[in-house]
């Protein structure tokens, strides 16, 4: 039985990884990525659900959902990071750990990528390594949920 269950949130744009814009986000797939956090998950002996979705919405409702479900969540909000206060509220409403990742620094990055609106709610926020940002974002995780519990 795994210690823990946790939530992989995927936000827009991300389904076209390894296609878009590959000097920035590489050339791994979404699919790529989450086979590798499935790998990290078994090392770590906890539970994984990813999931994706273009539209905010469907995010916000599968945040309503974890609530029984997960113990914490890892989150790429992709865009929505800088615009969404519907998944920053559904994110805060929950009260689950929440450790925000990105593929790229955003703070290297275009000036309205610089705000988060998921920042003030997450437990820490990693960014800047590629796909890494996942793998250390699960860790981070784990490691303060064992360190809470």
């Amino acid at each position: 039985m795994s210690k823990f269950n946790i939530l992989v949130l995927h936000g827009p744009n991300l389904n076209l990884l390894g296609r878009r814009e590959p000097d920035i986000y590489g050339h791994l797939t979404l699919a790529n990525i989450n086979e590798i956090l499935e790998q990290e998950s078994a090392r770590l002996k906890v539970g994984l659900s990813c999931f994706q979705s273009n539209h905010e919405g469907l995010l916000v409702d599968t945040i309503h959902g974890a609530v029984d479900n997960y113990q914490g969540i890892v989150i790429n909000a992709g865009a929505y990071t800088h615009t969404s206060v519907a998944i920053r509220d559904a994110l805060a409403g929950v009260g689950l750990p929440v450790v925000e990742v990105h593929l790229s620094n955003i703070y290297c990055r275009e000036e309205f990528r610089h705000h988060s609106y998921i920042a003030p709610v997450a437990v820490g926020q990693i960014s800047g390594f590629g796909a890494n940002s996942y793998c250390l974002g699960l860790h981070a995780l784990v490691n303060y949920l064992e360190k809470s519990s």
